[in-house]
């Protein structure tokens, strides 16, 4: 049978989604996990694999089992041996062939920023904490120019191993929610380090450190180097992964 889990799970302790030497990491919780229930080895995939840090709140992970379980038994005996942090919210069967890294249409991630002289203990684990007044119209203004079909080289980590830079952008949107400021962000996939790097550059701009048309003129450079610094992993967020009608199923 081919399962199709939606696992949400807070980042900070661990090293990641994917399976390193010594290291806690979701991939290896869900494995662990899927391994004692089921008796057998399994192997997860995941639509993204997202850094040490990053939280996700609709990440789609995928995995081929022996037998048919009982769906509704996996998940609570699931939910009750993966490790803290480690949610599996649904368990459904998709098709044989269903992958959730090339099958996606888009993937969303939210990225959080609390905005406010004052820090909260609150927040502290899941947004950038950035007392500054920012200017929010023009962050919105600059965020708009990745909007449609771009190489975004000047926004990808230096260790970016993607044999194509050329992504396409759907939403990128600010907006305030009482003391965080929240910018969403919906493509077709994301480049290494990516959302952050076009955060800790709008970030810049909000500061007044940079023109909008700086921004553009960034974008059309194609050079990381001219880019401001990477965003803190903990303020970012994957919240959804769409799919084809039936590429699930």
């Amino acid at each position: 049978m081919r399962l199709r889990l939606t696992v949400a799970y807070d980042g900070t302790d661990y090293h990641g989604w994917q399976i390193q030497p010594d290291r806690r990491t979701i991939q290896q919780s869900l494995e662990e996990a899927l391994a004692t229930v089921l008796r057998e080895p399994v192997r997860v995939e995941a639509a993204g694999r997202t850094d040490a840090g990053v939280h996700a709140r609709g990440q789609i992970v995928a995995a081929s089992v022996t037998g048919n379980p009982d769906l509704c038994s996996l998940q609570r005996s699931l939910n009750a041996l993966c490790r803290p942090g480690v949610a599996i919210l649904a368990i459904g069967e998709a098709s044989e062939g269903f992958d959730p890294r090339r099958d996606a249409s888009s993937r969303t991630y939210q990225y959080r920023i609390r905005n406010h002289p004052a820090p909260s203990p609150f927040s502290q684990r899941y947004a950038w904490y950035v007392p500054q007044p920012l200017d929010v119209e023009s962050m919105q203004e600059a965020a708009n120019a990745i909007l449609g079909e771009h190489d975004f080289r000047s926004f990808q980590a230096a260790d970016c191993d993607a044999d194509n830079p050329v992504r396409r952008v759907f939403e990128s949107l600010w907006r305030r929610e009482d003391e965080e400021l929240v910018y969403e962000i919906r493509a077709t996939a994301f480049l290494r380090h990516m959302v952050r790097n076009i955060v800790g550059t709008l970030v810049e701009v909000g500061r007044g450190a940079r023109t909008v048309a700086d921004f553009h003129r960034l974008l059309a450079a194609t050079d990381r180097r001219l880019a401001g610094a990477t965003a803190p992993a903990h303020g970012l967020c994957l919240v959804r992964v769409d799919y084809p009608t039936g590429a699930a199923r």
